[in-house]
């Protein structure tokens, strides 16, 4: 029998690490949802986070307008769409991060993939649980 896809909230850090160095965990988290070995789920939040981080840093990365709207299209082609009904807020340290534990609620994927894990103290609460790009890679193989 398959294995099930792991489905995973990408934080927008790991987002913009992946995109700003092909030689990290991040990068190759990025390559695995690419290739089908890992379902990222996505919210319209999420996803304006996104764009918002992506065209602030666009000279750091190197990328133009275009690619930018790309890489945004493709995540969303690839990732799996969820509307948040219930808000939790506020409950983590960040209050910009909020979103992602709502998201994580809501779909049920109770992963959420960042370099902060710190800022998420308290989610297992809500059966979430963090996990940084390269600890995910190792429960991956």
């Amino acid at each position: 029998m398959p294995r099930k896809k792991l489905r995973i909230i990408l934080d927008t850090n790991v987002l913009f690490a992946g995109l700003y160095s092909s030689q990290g965990a991040s990068f190759k988290i990025l390559k695995a949802i690419d290739e089908g070995k890992l379902q990222a789920v996505l919210s319209t939040t999420l996803l304006f986070e996104y764009e918002d981080i992506l065209k602030r840093n666009q000279a750091i990365l190197g990328l133009s307008d275009h690619e930018v709207e790309k890489i945004l299209d493709y995540l969303c082609l690839k990732s799996e769409h969820q509307k948040i009904y219930f808000l939790w807020r506020p409950y983590l340290s960040d209050p910009n991060d909020d979103h992602l534990l709502e998201l994580a609620v809501a779909s049920g994927a109770g992963l959420i993939t960042t370099h902060n894990t710190k800022d998420f103290k308290g989610v297992e609460r809500f059966n979430v649980k963090t996990i940084t790009p390269k600890n995910l890679l190792e429960e991956l193989v």
